[in-house]
């Protein structure tokens, strides 16, 4: 961490509680939650299509100062740069990471291939960092990441909101005073529309030009080279495997993340999956996600929880419809979890029938509520509390297992899974897709 960005961290650590410092300015001067100047956090985007102006324009709201953009996009950047007239405009994150040395905080929103080397740059020069998720592209760069969050010790949030919200403290608390009984199976579902990123299609043959406005090799970062194509970007990249993480990869950190915390969940024993990819030509299902699939987890027994099972579906596949759920009630719609136990049913925090909802009531409150998913961050990075979604105690290991799936996906068989060793002791092949090649100028 350089000697600069070291000062004006510790400075922002203090200044709310240094009442004699004349440089600060009483909030009840400025007014309701505003935030007094000296005390703002200096914050970068990087990438800025969908989520990533989204995720910029709450830390403005939020008051902080935006000093930096970055985009390989330049329509994108320009969108964006209107907004924020103050801030430095790049095209490569490398380039501003190491040359901008005022910045305290980024944003990362890019496509899922470029998450981890981007983060790892911004953690490692003692950046605060707030990822979109899933966290990382491969099983590997969740485990490092993880790993270094704990090593460098700068705020971090993963952008799975909900964690933030009402439901997965009421799940917790739920499970946690015996409403479903001991926990035995997880059910959660996406049915996304695939017309938001090709799935099941072979790479195209086609080499149209890439428009000027983009930077297509900065675009690709570390992902293996090839032709631009607009099946790619904007937004159409999610259902690449050289990009994207799939359905499961880009929901399964939203749906999964309250029962990995309230149930402290740890490494899988196996994983396997079926899906239509199964039956499809190699050059279809190396380059796409399938249309459908679905994916079962297998957990030991550990103290929180007895064997355990954690099942994920999308493409229109869907869980048996739960005894005692009224006829005109719909299921399995949208995206969803439910949660089977010895006992009883619960979907999401709702007890199955209705007539046992009101039987037991509102269970006892055990968790603290959140006061928003970006203040906790924006708070973690002034030295509060680590947010809800911190690499280092929740992000990280959530999305390791959750792309786990993604390579039971890919290979046609069962999967033992040695934590401790990153590997799938009977299929090397599979060993493959832990910790994929990055494109020279890229590195973790």
């Amino acid at each position: 961490m350089n000697q600069e960005s070291s000062s004006r961290r510790s400075f922002l650590k203090t200044a709310s509680v240094a009442a004699t410092a004349v440089t600060i300015i009483p909030r009840h001067v400025l007014g309701q939650g505003q935030t007094p100047p000296s005390q703002k956090l200096n914050i970068a985007g990087i990438g800025l299509g969908g989520m990533g102006s989204g995720d910029v324009a709450s830390c403005a709201q939020a008051g902080e100062n935006i000093v930096a953009l970055c985009d390989p996009d330049s329509k994108h950047l320009a969108d964006n740069a209107r907004k924020y007239p103050g801030a430095k405009l790049y095209t490569d994150f490398r380039k501003m990471l190491q040359t901008q040395k005022d910045i305290d905080a980024v944003t990362i929103a890019t496509p899922d291939h470029v998450h981890a080397v981007a983060t790892a740059m911004a953690m490692r020069l003692g950046k605060h960092v707030h990822c979109q998720k899933p966290l990382t592209h491969s099983v590997y760069e969740a485990r490092m990441i993880g790993e270094l969050a704990r090593q460098t010790k700068v705020a971090t949030q993963m952008g799975n909101f909900g964690q933030a919200g009402e439901e997965p403290r009421l799940v917790a608390e739920m499970i946690w005073a015996g409403a479903i009984g001991s926990l035995k199976e997880v059910h959660a579902w996406s049915n996304r529309n695939p017309d938001i990123s090709e799935r099941g299609v072979a790479r195209p043959k086609e080499t149209p030009p890439c428009p000027a406005h983009l930077d297509w090799d900065l675009w690709l970062g570390p992902a293996p080279a090839r032709p631009y194509h607009p099946c790619y970007h904007p937004f159409a990249w999610r259902g690449w495997w050289d990009f994207g993480t799939g359905v499961l990869g880009d929901i399964g950190c939203h749906e999964l993340s309250a029962i990995f915390k309230a149930m402290k969940i740890g490494d899988p024993v196996s994983v396997e999956a079926c899906s239509t990819n199964w039956q499809r030509p190699k050059e279809i299902s190396s380059q796409t996600a399938p249309l459908a699939s679905i994916t079962q987890y297998k957990f030991a027994a550990s103290g929180t929880h007895g064997p355990l099972s954690i099942f994920w579906y999308d493409g229109g596949m869907r869980p048996p419809r739960p005894d005692g759920l009224a006829p005109e009630q719909s299921f399995a719609e949208g995206d969803g979890t439910m949660y089977v136990g010895d006992k009883g049913i619960m979907l999401r925090d709702h007890l199955v029938p209705e007539s046992k909802m009101k039987e037991f009531g509102r269970p006892p409150q055990k968790l603290p509520r959140s006061a928003g998913h970006w203040k906790e961050f924006l708070d973690a990075c002034r030295g509060g509390k680590p947010a809800g979604s911190s690499f280092a105690d929740h992000a990280a290991h959530l999305a390791e297992v959750v792309l786990l799936g993604n390579i039971a996906i890919r290979m046609n068989q069962k999967l033992e899974w040695d934590a401790a060793n990153l590997r799938f002791p009977s299929c090397p092949e599979a060993d493959k897709l832990v910790n994929p090649p990055y494109r020279e100028g890229f590195t973790l």
